[in-house]
């Protein structure tokens, strides 16, 4: 199972697991990491390599941060850069990590990171533009 790496600025990775674990119950091989005012990236590499530590013997990980080039996707990027069973999604959403959740025990790493680009996309909607697909398919 691919393990996972969840880290946004403050404190919001910590509560979109618990809000997840609401959902989809809790979850093994999950760390999250939190970027806190002051820190630097050093720190937050730190923080990366002691969470890849807890995770033990992981054939492949998935870093997921909220912002593509923030500070937790350029810190989780020193690290993935020397490791081809690493990868980093940026953007996580509440579907797209219950998605992830569902398709991880049996999925690739190449895997997962298609099934949570697809589910972060796919999660962002409009009343007004699904409630006029909808009616357009009723007719």
């Amino acid at each position: 199972m691919v393990g996972l790496v969840i880290c946004t600025h403050g404190k919001f990775s910590d509560e979109l697991v618990k809000a997840s674990e609401m959902i989809f119950g809790k979850q093994e091989d999950v760390r999250t990491i939190t970027f806190e005012p002051g820190e630097s990236a050093d720190e937050l590499v730190g923080k990366y390599e002691r969470a890849i530590e807890q995770l033990g013997e992981k054939d492949e990980i998935l870093f997921i941060v909220d912002l593509f080039g923030g500070s937790p996707y350029n810190a989780a990027s020193r690290i993935v850069a020397d490791h081809e069973n690493m990868d980093i999604i940026a953007g996580v959403n509440l579907p797209m990590l219950l998605e992830i959740y569902m398709q991880r025990t049996n999925s690739s790493l190449p895997e997962l990171v298609d099934v949570a680009i697809h589910a972060g996309r796919d999660a962002v909607k409009s009343f007004r533009d699904n409630f006029a697909t909808v009616v357009e398919e009723e007719l």
